[in-house]
This record gives C-alpha cells, sequence and structure tokens, in this order.
C-alpha cells in the first residue's frame, strides 16, 4: 500500500484548490474596495476554474462540468426536460423520473442530480396534487 503524498492530494484536489484561491482573491478585493474584484471573480470562475478542472479533473468531473455547462447529461440526447420526464401524459416527473432509473437510462449519479433539481423546482401544488393522486390509488386499492 503506497502512501499518498500532499502534491498527490494536491493534484486531486486542484479544482477544489483553485476555485477557494479564486474566492480568496476577489474577496479580499471585495472587501478591500478593489474595483478589480468583480473581473477577478468573472475570469476565474469562467477560465481558472474550468481550465483547472479540464487539465485535473477526472473523467467524472469533466462530464459534470460539461453537463453543467450545456444542460445535458453525457449519453443523453438534448430532448427538452420537461418533455422527457413526462413520457405518459398521467406520470409525474417523480414517477417518470424512477421509473427512468429504474429501467437503467439513468447512472446514480445522473438520478440524484435530477432528483435534487426536482425537488428544488417542485411546488407546494404539486406535492399536494401528488398526495391527493397517492391516497386515491390507494383508496382504489383498497377496494
Amino acid at each position: 500500500m503506497s502512501e499518498e503524498t500532499p502534491i498527490d492530494r494536491a493534484r486531486e484536489n486542484a479544482t477544489g484548490i483553485v476555485s477557494m484561491l479564486v474566492t480568496g482573491i476577489w474577496m479580499i478585493g471585495l472587501f478591500t474596495g478593489q474595483e478589480w474584484w468583480l473581473p477577478a471573480l468573472i475570469v476565474g470562475y469562467a477560465v481558472f476554474v474550468p481550465l483547472t478542472a479540464t487539465l485535473f479533473g477526472d473523467e467524472e468531473d469533466r462530464e459534470e462540468w460539461a453537463d453543467d455547462v450545456t444542460g445535458t447529461v453525457s449519453g443523453e440526447t438534448t430532448r427538452d426536460e420537461s418533455e422527457r420526464e413526462a413520457d405518459s401524459p398521467n406520470e409525474i416527473p417523480l414517477e417518470a423520473l424512477r421509473r427512468r432509473y429504474a429501467e437503467g437510462e439513468l447512472t446514480d449519479e445522473q438520478f440524484e442530480r435530477k432528483l435534487d433539481r426536482l425537488l428544488e423546482t417542485e411546488t407546494l401544488e404539486d406535492v399536494e396534487e401528488y398526495r391527493e393522486r397517492a391516497s386515491q390509488e390507494r383508496e382504489r386499492e383498497l377496494e
């Protein structure tokens, strides 16, 4: 078993390190009243962090970063998200997401990312409608 050196750990975490440095630099500029803090923020996150992720990130990090930029998920077409998650008219997005995961269309990471996005955009009315529909289905099953 070989020990991991600090250089190895730095290389594995290069994207996080660069992100922290960029954040620290622009915050120093902001809090000291410098005028360059906003360009430092923009250039840091638009150039240095993606460049570091491309050079030092592993394949999963690069795919995730590319997915965030393009709004698609690796291996999927750019079909509209609402169209994809509501394949049948009565299927709610959560059920569609579960079905696609169960059928193997989505990896664990893709499922978790889409579930997080779905839960972030879920409205109270959607939740109430889902609960009402679920209780109606249970009542029908009991009859």
